[in-house]
């Protein structure tokens, strides 16, 4: 097949196009270049904004493709444009969408490719719920050739995987860990989460190119392993090789006085709702497709890559500072609450 992944080095695609670069396809990544360095040598690259509409049509010109995936879009305004370029000469446009936009909050932790789609409380959602529903109405009016995939938690050697970080990502959580200090989990640490390794996802990923029982579907990819986030947190502080020590904050009371870091979005309507995904249908079209790295074994090689990368060390000195003072907000009024029932 001829594949063209526009982006093609994110923490998904990454892992897809290193394994499609051990088969015989032919794969194109179209990017701006800034992250090629470590691209397989047989990859051919086409060096673009995919925004600049008029300069990526000129260079596409006479190309069609059995394949084209979109990672980097997350508007209607991408897809439409995508549409434009792509209608007519690919034989399968896969959108890569997002388990955050099922309906939140949920009415039933059981999540399969029928879950209701609506969440109001994430921009980000809400936004490839549109995209969903303009390739859908593409693909019903005049046969363009979609694919929605709805990845949920997804990570690689390169992030730590957390419910609570801030603006530089996950470092400074893990540093926390290292230095003794409590860490702060969402809700009491109960509620449930899936962890996915970027190449058990690209197994199912690449199973469903130039599929044609994929045309005109969605499908969701995860891990079949559910866990807690009490469990999440435990297996990345014994990666550690440090003790854990949790401070549970309710993700209501984060997402007030954090703003700054948007947990209304990531945390209301996402990670702190628990929910346990239905692979039957990806693997009914993919029957090969199996998660096999369980999270304690995969976050033992994200934790290794990190600690031998400084350029993944990104600290945060005011995410830092705010969980302290989170923490100690939270230890004061315990205290206070606990002086004065001592007292009555």
């Amino acid at each position: 097949m001829r594949v063209l992944f526009i982006g093609g080095t994110g923490t998904i695609s990454t892992a897809i196009t290193k394994q499609l670069a051990e088969t015989t396809h032919e794969l194109y990544l179209l990017n701006r270049g800034n992250r090629n360095s470590e691209t397989p040598p047989n990859v051919k690259t086409i060096t673009a904004d995919i925004h600049d509409e008029a300069a990526v049509s000129k260079l596409l010109e006479g190309k069609s493709f059995d394949v084209v995936c979109d990672f980097i879009g997350f508007t209607t305004e991408d897809v439409k444009r995508d549409y434009r370029l792509f209608n007519g000469k690919t034989r399968q446009y896969i959108f890569i969408s997002s388990a955050s936009a099922y309906h939140k909050p949920l009415g039933d932790y059981h999540i399969t490719e029928g879950t209701t789609l609506s969440n109001p409380y994430w921009k980000y959602s809400r936004d490839k719920i549109a995209c969903e529903e303009f390739l859908l109405r593409m693909y019903s009016e005049n046969g363009f050739p979609v694919t929605i995939v709805r990845p949920s938690h997804t990570y690689d050697e390169r992030s730590i995987p957390l419910g609570v970080h801030g603006k530089n990502g996950s470092w400074q959580v893990a540093k926390r860990m290292m230095e003794g200090k409590p860490v702060i989990i969402h809700g009491d640490g109960t509620s449930l989460w899936t962890m996915t390794h970027n190449s058990d996802f690209a197994k199912g990923f690449i199973g469903l190119m130039g599929n044609p029982h994929a045309i005109g579907e969605a499908f969701q990819i995860t891990s079949d392993e559910t866990l807690t986030w009490n469990q999440i947190y435990q297996s990345i502080a014994q990666a550690l090789n440090v003790e854990l020590k949790p401070h549970y904050v309710p993700s209501e009371f984060l997402h007030q006085v954090g703003d700054q870091y948007d947990f209304e979005g990531s945390l209301i309507g996402d990670k702190a709702n628990s929910v346990v995904f239905d692979n039957s249908k990806i693997k009914r079209i993919v029957p090969d497709f199996q998660c096999t790295i369980r999270f304690d074994q995969g976050i033992q090689k994200t934790i290794s890559n990190v600690l031998s990368n400084k350029n993944l060390q990104r600290e945060d000195p005011e995410f830092d500072q705010w969980c302290d003072e989170v923490i100690e907000a939270l230890e004061n009024a315990k205290q206070t609450i606990l002086k004065s029932n001592k007292n009555k």
